[in-house]
């Protein structure tokens, strides 16, 4: 059964875009389609698929100017930040400069008697399920390995960025990629479902939340479909009493309202050793203070709104809840908070871990402040989530920062920065955040399977 998906724009909250879903029966066939053009795609030369994707980044980048409004209509983030193009491309020439090596087959050994390889071969046909929040960087992170590692690639990406596939796949098929290899589709959470659960994909890649995780695995139960997942998060930072605080606060509060809050490895909570903790909140709630709430396409805006109405609703909740419960909230109401979609970004002290916001994931502009006295209290603290995607470490001591970093139950530790994705490291993380990982060496891998040559040369 069809039905419409609609993007409602959180600017003013009109109808942005529509589009119609495929029946289950004409997603099967578009999943048909791509399953038999793998095998010609996986046959051509690594560097003309390379060639090919790298074409096919460079037209997206062609496009960034209408790209950048359309995803303030969609999303809500600030046109003054220009778009994703910087890391989409980023990353896709990371991976496409180290396909070669990533993809050689492993040489085991040869002699006069044996040859013996294993060789990287791709999965077949691999969905992606990609997020709202940075939509062209998350889908690409699997798109473009994908792609150059031989398997052919559907695209869902979320109805609140409706627009992107389709531009990525009208980029990409202008570059020369054939339509069957990459497909961008509309479907419905059901028809997704009953696709994974029917073995339509050899690998799906889902980016989104720990619910939608739960059900792709509920889906894939009994098939052997592999499955990546990168859930919720709830990063902390921890500000240690040799750090320079003015780098601290300006990163730490610049990736905790970023994007109105909306990232996976956004900062949502800073533990600061007791010496720096009245600096450091004082020059956080100096830059805090002085953004400037509003309409997304206005140059002077530099935080929007949120993406949906559901998502300010939580993030308003979890605040109230805090400061019926003891919490101290700082920041004024802005006066372009409507109460609704445009929120006031927050911070609160006299936070502990029975509130919310110090354990649900807000995915929003609020970020609680704590007191630490050492490093075994911000360890402990640190640790006390049911997420690890990411940690950030403030402290001149490189040996330090690695010693705390190996106790932290997290996917990666970042020193003196944070709320960035180095494609040379493995995007991983742990407890509900999820399993798998992209990007890198081990990205390629999860995008392939080993197969094992043993070669006998001789009979006698």
């Amino acid at each position: 059964m069809s039905y419409t998906l609609k993007c409602i724009s959180p600017i003013d909250g009109s109808v942005f875009a529509e589009r119609p879903t495929l029946s289950l029966d004409e997603a099967k066939t578009a999943a048909a389609r791509g399953r038999a053009a793998q095998a010609a795609w996986a046959a051509r030369p690594l560097q003309e698929r390379v060639d090919l994707v790298m074409a096919g980044v460079a037209a997206v980048g062609a496009m960034n100017d209408e790209i950048v409004p359309e995803l303030a209509h969609m999303m809500g983030r600030p046109v003054r930040f220009g778009g994703e193009f910087g890391g989409f491309n980023e990353r896709a020439s990371y991976m496409a400069g180290i396909a070669e090596q990533a993809l050689a087959p492993i040489e085991v050994g040869e002699d006069a008697t044996f040859k013996r390889y294993i060789k990287r071969v791709p999965l077949g046909l691999v969905l992606v399920v990609a997020p709202w929040n940075y939509p062209y960087m998350t889908a690409i992170n699997t798109v473009a390995p994908a792609l150059i590692a031989g398997n052919t690639v559907m695209l869902k990406h979320a109805t609140q960025t409706l627009l992107v596939g389709e531009r990525m796949a009208r980029a990409f098929h202008e570059a020369g990629v054939p339509e069957d290899v990459f497909q961008n589709v509309f479907l419905s959470h059901d028809t997704t479902s009953d696709l994974i659960a029917a073995k339509a994909f050899d690998f799906v890649n889902f980016t989104g939340s720990v619910g939608g995780g739960k059900a792709m695995e509920r889906a894939a139960a009994g098939t052997f479909t592999g499955i990546g997942l990168e859930l919720g998060g709830k990063d902390p930072g921890y500000v240690m009493e040799d750090a320079d605080v003015d780098a601290a606060v300006d990163t730490l509060i610049d990736g905790a309202m970023f994007n109105s809050g909306q990232c996976c490895c956004g900062i949502e909570r800073i533990y600061v050793h007791e010496s720096l903790y009245d600096s450091f909140l004082e020059k956080a709630l100096a830059v805090v203070r002085g953004y400037k709430l509003g309409n997304p396409l206005e140059a002077e805006t530099t935080i929007g709104p949120m993406a949906n109405i559901r998502f300010a609703r939580e993030v308003r909740a979890q605040i109230s809840e805090a400061v019926e419960a003891g919490a101290t909230a700082h920041i004024d109401t802005f006066a372009e908070d409507d109460g609704g979609i445009y929120l006031t970004p927050q911070i609160l002290t006299d936070v502990t871990h029975d509130m919310r916001v110090m354990r649900d994931e807000s995915f929003g502009p609020v970020v609680g402040i704590m007191k630490v006295k050492d490093d075994e209290e911000a360890i402990a603290l640190m640790n006390d989530s049911d997420f690890g995607l990411t940690a950030s470490l403030w402290t001149n001591d490189l040996a330090r920062a690695e010693r705390v970093g190996d106790r932290i139950e997290t996917g990666t530790v970042f020193m003196n920065r944070a709320d960035y994705l180095d494609p040379g490291l493995c995007w991983t993380g742990c407890k509900q955040t999820g399993r798998g990982g992209g990007l890198s060496i081990i990205g390629y891998h999860n995008l392939t399977r080993p197969k094992s040559y043993h070669l006998k040369k001789v009979t006698k």
